[in-house]
């Protein structure tokens, strides 16, 4: 048994705990202990037999079929992000994804400059930031290299105050490194990063253990930055079209808001200080990836 096999098992555990009876139509009382669905009646609803999907939970069964994840799904209600997580845990054992990475085009950096007026950066599937523009470096108020925001959010007690819906943030890191670890299983800095997380935040172990993925996506992103105040931005992910795992992410502020004047006063704030992603962040021909801590 593997940890695929694992993984796969603990996230059926997961998704059948929070399955309400009467929704599927069983009905309760009050001597039911279970929280959730029985084993047996999501085999059952599925159309497959107990010991099957016992051994499933178990980790002992492998390579289930495309009509038992279909039907898992309809009766575990999982929404695309997590039909998705369930199928790949599933079929990993005959495909692996390789870890993406390598380096970063010059070209793109640039692209960075392009966006004066709003926070813009690249980040990869670890939530390490890439590089970053001189307003992202002024809103995280420290170089950007070396940054991942999983490690920001969660272990850097003096930076919690930054992050104004912190404990939202909390549920959206760790539901993408869920499905980050998911994806690609044999990549050891992820597992490292996932390791330390574990032992350094109790809220981090007890998220990891709900086995939740969320994709990241765009919304509301608010900053309870020290020097301007409260920044409401909208955050919109664009996936890099190179297969690195990575994305630009930029963080707008609505025209005529508080928020924009905030930035434009962060921008003023730093315009003796700071430097832009091309001078502080990456040097022609140096790769980024070893650059990160």
């Amino acid at each position: 048994m593997d940890d695929l096999d694992l993984d796969l098992a603990s996230f059926l555990r997961t998704r059948r705990s929070r399955v309400d009876p009467a929704a599927v139509g069983i009905p309760t009382d009050s001597r039911r202990r279970v929280a959730g669905l029985r084993r047996e009646e999501v085999a059952h609803l599925s159309g497959v037999s107990v010991d099957y999907y016992v051994r499933l939970e178990q980790g002992r069964a492998t390579q289930p079929s495309e009509q038992v994840l279909d039907a898992l799904a309809r009766v575990l209600g999982l929404d695309g992000t997590e039909r998705e997580h369930l199928y790949r845990l599933a079929r990993q054992r005959r495909r692996r994804a390789k870890t993406p990475g390598g380096r970063v085009r010059p070209e793109l950096l640039r692209v960075l400059d392009l966006v004066p007026d709003a926070p813009a950066l690249i980040m990869d599937h670890r939530l390490d930031v890439i590089a970053g523009n001189r307003l992202a470096g002024l809103l995280f108020g420290r170089p950007l290299p070396g940054l991942n925001t999983a490690r920001h959010i969660f272990l850097e007690e003096a930076e919690r105050g930054l992050y104004a819906d912190w404990e939202t943030c909390t549920l959206d890191v760790v539901g993408h490194l869920r499905l980050a670890a998911g994806k690609y299983p044999d990549d050891r800095k992820l597992a490292a990063l996932i390791g330390e997380l574990s032992m350094g935040s109790e809220r981090f172990r007890r998220l990891w253990a709900r086995a939740d993925v969320r994709a990241r996506t765009y919304g509301r992103k608010a900053y309870q930055h020290p020097l301007v105040g409260l920044l409401e931005l909208h955050q919109e992910n664009f996936a890099l079209p190179d297969e690195s795992g990575r994305e630009l992410i930029v963080l707008s502020a609505a025209p005529g808001s508080p928020t924009e004047d905030g930035l434009r006063l962060l921008a003023g704030l730093g315009t003796d200080s700071a430097a832009g992603p091309l001078d502080s962040v990456y040097r022609p021909g140096q790769n980024l990836d070893s650059r990160r801590t």
